[in-house]
């Protein structure tokens, strides 16, 4: 077979892209790496616990770090992240799940972590194990169909470990999977009355 043209280009845009591919739908057992309690700036927006993580055990051990290392792009990001969005504390119906999901978190470090008590300092999050439940998202980004893997809940290790974690829903966002079109609007081809204008 001989080279054509172009191929050394493709070959590191290809590698440039990440060769490790997407992290499959699942649970697995993290490692939270790091921690930070953020403010945002715009008046709001609810403060939140950015949360870093990798993979700790099995085969897709260390999946987020091995992606990062191998994307060459210049813009490249690491991608083992979630936020936890601490409650408002107004009594609303949103502020209500945000406090149920903010216990999630909380109970799945404790069952996850022997003699670890939430005492209100998410600094000790650090190095703790939790299971994370990943699922499959959908979305449209310049036209074109994306799908990849996110955070979506928190559960215990043993639950990872004893299969009992469950399943994450694929979730279409946006106009995922939608026909669309770049015409200003679209004329049926029999058409037998006159365009309105």
């Amino acid at each position: 077979m001989e080279k054509f043209d172009g191929f050394d280009n493709a070959k590191k845009e290809a590698k440039a892209s990440g060769s490790v591919g997407r992290l499959p739908a699942g649970a697995y057992i993290c490692k939270i790496l790091k921690v930070e309690l953020v403010t945002p700036e715009r008046e709001g927006i609810s403060k939140y616990i950015h949360i870093l993580f990798d993979v700790a055990e099995g085969d897709q051990k260390d999946f987020f770090t091995n992606q990062y290392k191998t994307n060459t792009r210049e813009d490249k990001k690491y991608k083992g992240h979630t936020k936890i969005y601490i409650p408002k504390n107004n009594g609303d119906e949103k502020d209500e799940w945000t406090k149920k999901t903010f216990a999630k978190w909380t109970n799945a470090l404790e069952d996850s972590n022997t003699g670890y008590a939430w005492d209100w300092d998410e600094s000790k999050w650090k190095d703790k194990l939790i299971g994370i439940v990943f699922g499959d998202t959908g979305t449209r980004i310049n036209g074109k169909d994306i799908v990849y893997t996110e955070a979506r809940y928190p559960v215990s290790v043993d639950q990872v470990r004893n299969g009992t974690a469950g399943e994450a829903k694929f979730k279409a966002k946006g106009d995922y999977g939608k026909e669309t079109s770049d015409d200003f609007m679209s004329v049926p081809d029999n058409l037998d009355e006159e365009l309105p204008f």
